[in-house]
């Protein structure tokens, strides 16, 4: 009897204690919400108020069961989850210390933070200083893929952990193809930027490098550090390793400094530098060899651009390019548009542009220009084959302006005042003026136009030497007369189920200059433009000033396309023109800049054929002879992205044949194929591939071979390119990468050579 009272009473007081310390949560805030079961939920304010409140110190518990002393320890048993500012912990058991604001927690751990999700076996961590330990841990970031695993992770304050025998990779889960693997790897949330020391780099299981320190931006973001080791081969440099470190200056401003070792050459510097800011840009790259171990001599290549908006529509630019040797680019570039280089500017310029009135423009420039001329080494200086070096503007002033619209009229000025120097002692310098004035007057409507036009072409030489019977000053005028005229037609039509608007545009246009002698005069600038539609429609065939063609022509073209009307894309575009000459030319430029004298006709086809294939080509004949003089022709294949096949033929009839120079004087036939392709081959697995070759001379100009892998966390790179440099000379270069996607690209990058190899190349995935 008295064990059944004892146990009526301590059922009581049991009963009576739940209440109350139900009472004392309830008082705080206590939620209680349903889920499979009935649970509780706590919301504990932060420090030790006693008032109820919610803020980003708040601190809300919920679980199947909540129990403990109040504000000194608090259980969550059973789907327990923390939540506490932007930090959501869930677990199956967790402890909760309010006054030192310490959690213990165990049990299927889930850490869900702004930044990254982390997993684990065991935390403890202070919800304050956010400092604390977990074993077990498994993380993923939320920006750049990354994620990772590690014995033991180290909570070293807000947005920064530190992991002890860490890994980190951004392939997917159970698919680790390459991981790095470091003795501590301490990742900063706030900067998104990871650094790990005593790192092994592991690809497919296997370690393949080892860096005592490695630092790195897992969102892309730019920061100071090493780049990864770029490792290469050439037949010019030999091996070639280069361990390239960034600098992050500022947010406009960065720069890159490369050491260099060349097997072949020996150490070399390279430095890069680049800045961008409200009107202001450039770019600064400078490579010094101090001593070539095949030359002996110290070598350096220099590039500096910058361009400033001064205001008001001025602007000011300068472009200066330099290397020690003529056979630097050759020697140390990959680069074909490098290689072939034979003139590199060097020009400082003033330029203005702003408006005349209403309807009217004004443009002005003044620049001082030279270029250094590279030399094919292996040529004898009587060759004539060497390349003239360009005359020097010091300084040459120009100005356009235009006024249309006055009492029916376009009124144009253009003026150019020029100094021509050079360094060869056999060339005439001297300073030339050319004025240019024209009115026109221009008819238009929806379907068509007339514009008449005349001009008067005055130019005045004063030079260092007599020319002829003249002396050394002499001028020229010459009247030039212009009629173009056009119509447009258009009608709809359906090809294939699609609908498309087609137009036909006949064209006429004339041109009269009177004959006058110019053969006594220099040549500064002149040279005969290529022979193509736009230079049919022009009123002088030569560039520059120093030579105006005599004429008395009429150009005829027909232009058909196909246009979208949803868009007003031009799908396809044919056109033929054909040039009626009625008196035979006088002014000749007989140089190796010479196109064709004769040819006269020319077709033209260029756009999409479908939605795969596209076109371009481009035939000149002349009709006198029945003959061609020129075919430039390409098609491309490209049904989707990461296939592309291109095929190309080049073709100009020999110089030599045009101009009547003996065989033993000039033979520049060209006779080219080029053809490139990037194609898959098995899954992830593409070939690229490019051959121009030159079937005059039956000789490889440039070549390129190799393979990619591409997947979803890394791609792998194979690419061999033979270059010709120079008449005699060729260069190999191997181009090996492994780019680690989100960490790093260990090798030589063969991105830039693919993409200008290969029209139409994309890196997929």
């Amino acid at each position: 009897m008295k064990k059944e009272k004892k146990h009526a009473i301590r059922s009581i007081l049991y009963l009576v204690f739940s209440c109350c310390l139900s009472s004392a949560l309830l008082a705080e805030d206590t939620i209680v919400k349903p889920r499979q079961k009935p649970a509780s939920s706590a919301t504990v304010p932060a420090g030790n108020d006693t008032a109820a409140k919610t803020g980003p110190d708040t601190v809300t518990i919920k679980a199947d069961r909540v129990e403990g002393i109040y504000e000194q320890e608090m259980e969550a048993i059973g789907n327990a989850t923390l939540c506490h500012a932007d930090m959501t912990l869930t677990a199956d058991r967790m402890k909760y210390f309010p006054q030192s604001k310490d959690a213990e927690v165990t049990g299927n751990l889930h850490l869900d933070r702004k930044n990254d999700f982390i997993e684990g076996d065991y935390l403890k961590l202070n919800l304050d200083t956010q400092v604390g330990f977990l074993t077990e841990p498994r993380y993923t970031m939320k920006e750049g893929d990354g994620r990772g695993t590690g014995e033991r992770l180290f909570f070293e304050g807000k947005n920064q952990y530190r992991l002890k025998k860490g890994e980190y990779t951004t392939c997917p889960v159970d698919d680790e193809d390459w991981y790095i693997r470091a003795s501590d790897l301490k990742i900063d949330s706030e900067k998104e930027v990871g650094v790990a020391r005593n790192v092994s780099v592991v690809f497919k299981g296997v370690p393949i490098l080892y860096t005592p320190w490695l630092d790195f931006s897992y969102t892309g973001q730019r920061k100071s550090g090493f780049l990864a080791p770029v490792v290469g081969h050439t037949k010019r440099s030999g091996a070639d390793l280069a361990i390239p470190y960034y600098f992050n200056i500022a947010p406009n401003m960065d720069a890159t400094i490369a050491p260099r070792v060349m097997s072949e050459r020996g150490f070399m510097l390279s430095n890069e530098a680049r800045y961008i800011g409200h009107g202001v840009h450039g770019r600064v790259q400078a490579d010094v060899l101090p001593d070539d171990f095949d030359t002996h001599k110290t070598r350096y290549g220099i590039s500096f651009q910058h361009g400033q908006y001064l205001g008001h529509g001025w602007r000011g630019q300068l472009d200066y390019n330099r290397v020690s040797d003529d056979r630097f680019l050759r020697d140390l570039s990959n680069n074909l548009s490098q290689t072939s280089r034979t003139n590199l500017l060097q020009q400082a310029g003033l330029f203005y542009h702003g408006d005349l009135g209403l309807d009217g423009t004004v443009s002005f420039s003044a620049i001082a220009q030279r270029f250094q001329t590279l030399q094919d080494p292996f040529l004898p200086q009587n060759s004539n084959l060497l390349i003239i070096s360009p005359y020097k503007r010091l300084p040459q002033l120009t100005m356009n302006a235009i006024k249309r619209n006055v009492a029916g009229m376009d009124f144009g000025l253009n003026a150019t005042w020029t100094n021509f120097a050079h360094s060869s002692a056999d060339r005439t310098e001297g300073r030339r003026l050319t004025l240019y004035p024209t009115v026109s007057v221009p008819f238009r409507n929806s379907y068509g136009f007339i514009t008449p036009k005349f001009g008067l072409h005055y130019t005045q030489y004063a030079l260092s030497e007599n020319v002829g019977t003249v002396g050394s000053n002499t001028d020229r005028v010459i009247p030039i007369v212009s009629l173009d005229s056009g119509v447009i037609f258009d009608r709809n039509v359906s090809i294939g189920g699609n609908n498309y608007i087609q137009t036909l545009e006949p064209r006429a246009f004339y041109v009269y200059a009177p004959f006058k002698d110019q053969s006594f005069l220099p040549n500064f600038d002149s040279a005969e433009s290529d022979f193509s539609f736009a230079q049919m429609l022009t009123e002088n065939r030569f560039s520059g000033h120093d030579r105006i063609n005599d004429a008395n022509q009429i150009t005829l073209a027909l232009t058909s396309r196909l246009l979208e009307p949803s868009t007003g894309i031009e799908r396809l575009r044919a056109a033929v023109g054909q040039q009626f000459r009625f008196i035979d030319r006088r002014v000749i430029l007989d140089s190796s800049q010479v196109t064709s004298r004769r040819a006269d006709f020319i077709a033209a086809l260029a756009g999409r054929i479908t939605r795969e294939i596209s076109t371009d080509v481009n035939i000149q004949l002349d009709q006198k002879s029945l003959r061609t003089e020129k075919i430039r022709a390409g098609i491309s294949y490209r049904p989707e992205l990461g296939k592309v096949i291109n095929l190309g033929y080049r073709y100009t009839r020999d110089v030599q044949e045009r101009l009547d120079i003996p065989d033993n004087q000039l033979n520049t036939a060209i006779k080219q194929v080029d053809t490139s392709i990037q194609w898959p081959f098995f899954s992830n697995w593409h070939t690229v591939a490019r051959v121009n070759y030159s079937l005059r001379d039956d000789r490889l100009l440039a070549g390129l071979a190799g393979f990619e892998y591409i997947s979803c966390c890394y791609k792998f790179r194979v690419v061999v390119q033979k270059l010709t440099t120079t008449t005699s000379r060729s260069t190999t270069a191997v181009f090996v990468q492994l780019e680690l996607n989100g960490l790093m690209n260990i090798g030589s990058n063969p991105l830039r050579v693919l993409e200008q190899s290969i029209p139409g190349y994309a890196s997929i995935y």
